[in-house]
């Protein structure tokens, strides 16, 4: 394994939340602060990867830099296809972007333009977590509010359900591998399965956690 740090990978020294790699492999993305605002990034993960792009100055490093969140990004999750980036923060919004077929230029460089194709409203809370179901019908996103929100991905802004059954901040979600189930852990000690049927609690997990002080920080559906 080898360790990279490239130093031009920042958000103007401000906190950096999340990061996520594209499903091509050329680009990732990293969503925390940056100015006033909240910031998504979206890079060229060929200038990490090969020195003799990081060094070329006639290819761009940053290909994007959207500055539409009111407060800080908690997350930033491709889709499996690749066809949309979901960003969530502080502001209770989720932001889906999508790559316009317009470019910006930058110098001799030409960069990507990445627009907001939607913004969800729902939550009462911060946003935590996102995650893309795996065939992209459905985005779920989770929140401080305790709530888990189901968005139909096919039809963006429409929700499809909110899930309710929490008593505490929701910090992750998962789904499982072929999207029959969404799993959900909170700082109520507890983790959720929920049916994709009818968004009804399958199980609810609670002993392996009850001496963790419900600090469990990542969910992942294997």
């Amino acid at each position: 394994m080898k360790l990279l740090k490239p130093s031009w990978v920042n958000h103007e020294d401000k906190p950096i939340f999340s990061v996520d790699i594209h499903p091509t492999g050329k680009r990732f993305a990293t969503g925390g602060q940056g100015g006033d605002s909240g910031r998504v990034v979206v890079w060229n993960l060929n200038s990490v990867l090969y020195e003799e792009v990081e060094v070329d100055p006639n290819i761009p490093k940053m290909l994007c830099q959207m500055d539409n969140h009111l407060a800080c990004v908690n997350c930033v999750r491709w889709s499996n296809d690749g066809r949309y980036l979901a960003s969530g923060g502080d502001d209770r919004l989720v932001m889906v972007w999508a790559l316009s077929v317009a470019t910006c230029a930058a110098g001799k460089r030409k960069t990507e333009m990445w627009r907001c194709i939607s913004t969800l409203r729902g939550h009462a809370g911060d946003i935590l977590d996102l995650a893309w179901s795996p065939s992209d019908k459905w985005l779920a996103s989770c929140s401080v509010d305790n709530s888990i929100i189901i968005w139909n991905a096919e039809k963006f802004p429409e929700m499809v359900s909110v899930l309710n059954g929490h008593t505490g901040l929701v910090k992750g979600v998962a789904w499982d591998p072929v999207g029959k189930y969404l799993a959900s852990q909170s700082d109520d000690k507890s983790l959720r399965i929920w049916k994709t049927a009818d968004w009804a609690t399958e199980k609810t997990i609670t002993d392996p956690f009850e001496e963790c002080g419900g600090d469990f920080l990542c969910l992942i559906y294997v």
